[in-house]
């Protein structure tokens, strides 16, 4: 309330006190003037004095009563105003605002909750909350504001990325982001949460996940396309050339050593870069993910890890764990990834990675006794390790969860949720 206000009241109330004052005193003198006349003093002054202190006495009331009723007028058109604007106010917010009482009934409804919801305000006063939310949520909600009531907590905030759903009065659900707030008032408790809907923005992130999920398949079929060449074409004529040379240095005469060393050097050329074109046709797509399957493939990452690294990699995971595309992909290049920061930051000496399948889902542990770091640190502004894990988690409406501690390693785990062959995901 503006300080202008506040002295305006103050000042009124005062006038009142003052008011109500003179007129007690006024009584109180007539009383006693005509107390004295009863008793015997019926000078004609005193009978004078009687009538002139009633007189003033009904005049100072007449008075008085009417400035407190101009007052209260004006105090009640003060209110009227203030109420007036206070409702203008709400129903120019662009964002749902509903009130509702320790009773979860609605005492207070604007006119952007009516487009959200489509119920006009005639049809939602007085109703409960529930009436605004799908069926299956309406149990949890009610534990929410009671607990809410009681501690003053809650885990909803505007912004947060916390998504709940409302229910328009077409049936039609739809995704929200909500803040709540109370109000400790003589009636009880007031609770006012306001409401967005947020569809637009869903379908916008689900539109950039299917884009994204769809460019990563892109990729990755490129990357097998290049992988199969380097592996079938390249490597295979690589190695033709090999046995070409082997055959010109067996058939040269015996007094050409120059020759034939150079002969050697050439093929041990050959040899490294047999070797480096099957291992950059390995990175880019290792082809036995295609066709042997997921198994065999983390099999050969881990023990291609311990090679390159020096550093033990356990790996436990059952036989029959199999999975089609593109979890199978998502889950090895999340693995691949994974074991690459350990390489680079982690100054491991052990790494364990499991993969377990479970109904509906499947899940992806990689865990080693490094240094460790703080999650919630600032990252370096080029280190995209770990935004690409949460990246390709994220593309499954899978859930990622990197718990590290300074000298006490990482463990990362992945939940990705796994849809049956020809279900819509």
């Amino acid at each position: 309330m503006p300080h202008s206000t506040l002295v305006h009241a103050d000042h009124a109330a005062a006038s009142q006190r003052s008011g109500a004052f003179a007129l007690a005193a006024a009584a109180a003198l007539t009383l006693l003037a005509a107390l004295a006349v009863a008793a015997g003093w019926r000078s004609p002054a005193a009978t004078l004095t009687v009538l002139l202190l009633a007189a003033a006495t009904a005049g100072f009331a007449v008075f008085h009563v009417s400035r407190e009723v101009v007052q209260r007028r004006s105090s009640g058109r003060a209110l009227e105003g203030a109420a007036a604007r206070l409702a203008g106010l709400l129903d120019s917010a662009m964002d749902a605002i509903i009130t509702v009482d320790s009773e979860q009934r609605i005492v207070l409804y604007n006119r952007a909750a009516e487009k959200i919801f489509g119920w006009p305000s005639e049809q939602a006063l007085g109703e409960r909350l529930d009436k605004l939310m799908p069926v299956r949520f309406r149990g949890g909600h009610a534990e929410h504001i009671r607990r809410f009531g009681t501690t003053g907590t809650t885990s909803r905030r505007m912004g947060d990325g916390t998504v709940l759903y409302g229910q328009r009065a077409d049936g039609e659900e739809f995704p929200m982001e909500a803040s709540i707030s109370q109000l400790d008032t003589a009636g009880g408790k007031l609770f006012t949460v306001i409401l967005r809907d947020v569809t637009e923005r869903a379908r916008a992130r689900e539109e950039l996940r299917a884009f994204a999920s769809e460019a990563h398949a892109i990729l990755e079929s490129e990357k097998t396309r290049i992988a199969r060449e380097l592996h079938d074409e390249l490597a295979q004529s690589l190695t033709a050339l090999k046995m070409d040379t082997i055959w010109v240095r067996d058939n040269l005469a015996a007094d050409t050593p120059a020759a034939s060393a150079k002969l050697s050097d050439m093929l041990g050329m050959l040899d490294t870069t047999v070797a480096a074109t099957r291992r950059i046709a390995a990175d880019l797509r290792p082809l036995m993910l295609d066709d042997l399957g997921l198994v065999p493939a983390i099999e050969w990452l881990a023990q291609n890890f311990g090679q390159r690294t020096g550093v033990p990699c356990t790996l436990k995971v059952a036989e029959d764990v199999e999975l089609h595309e593109p979890y199978a992909t998502a889950v090895f290049r999340i693995a691949q990834e994974s074991l690459a920061n350990v390489a680079k930051h982690a100054g491991a000496s052990r790494v364990e990675v499991s993969i377990e399948r479970i109904p509906g889902a499947v899940v992806l542990q990689v865990r080693d006794n490094g240094r460790g770091f703080v999650p919630d640190a600032p990252r370096k502004p080029y280190s995209l390790g770990l935004m690409g894990l949460r990246e390709r988690t994220h593309l499954l409406k899978g859930r990622i969860s990197i718990d590290s501690v300074p000298g006490q390693g990482t463990c990362i785990d992945v939940h990705i949720p796994v849809a049956e062959p020809g279900a819509s995901s």
